[in-house]
């Protein structure tokens, strides 16, 4: 399936069960794992399991393969693997905690740079 359709159906299965927050970060040019990564917020166990339960089925339905799912017996994190696009659901204590925009929208010497300043100040 071709990367920009999977990316629409998968935005389009969060927006449907109120996902807040719906981030896309292109990774293609910082690792050859994936080439998306999908984070969005849900305010609850309960929902952030629906959102997740929701991703994979749509994908599932479009014709795409859900290769894994993991933390749905907590709910708290939810990491849905399309093969080219991670999806990772949060409540929004966990998505601040980790902050995965942070770490994925800058290269490694961006974030060196970055500590070496602050470290400077």
């Amino acid at each position: 399936m071709d990367i920009r359709k999977l990316q629409k159906i998968v935005v389009s299965a969060l927006e449907d069960i109120k996902g807040k927050d719906i981030e896309v970060i292109n990774t293609a040019k910082l690792t050859s794992m994936f080439d998306r990564i999908i984070i969005a917020t849900g305010d609850s166990n309960r929902q952030v399991k629906a959102l997740a339960g929701n991703v994979s089925e749509k994908v599932r339905e479009a014709g795409g393969e859900v290769l894994s799912t993991e933390g749905e017996d907590t709910g708290d994190w939810v990491l849905v693997d399309l093969g080219d696009i991670v999806v990772h659901v949060m409540q929004p204590m966990v998505r601040q905690y980790y902050n995965l925009e942070e770490l994925w929208q800058s290269t490694p010497a961006q974030r060196r740079k970055a500590a070496e300043q602050a470290a400077a100040e």
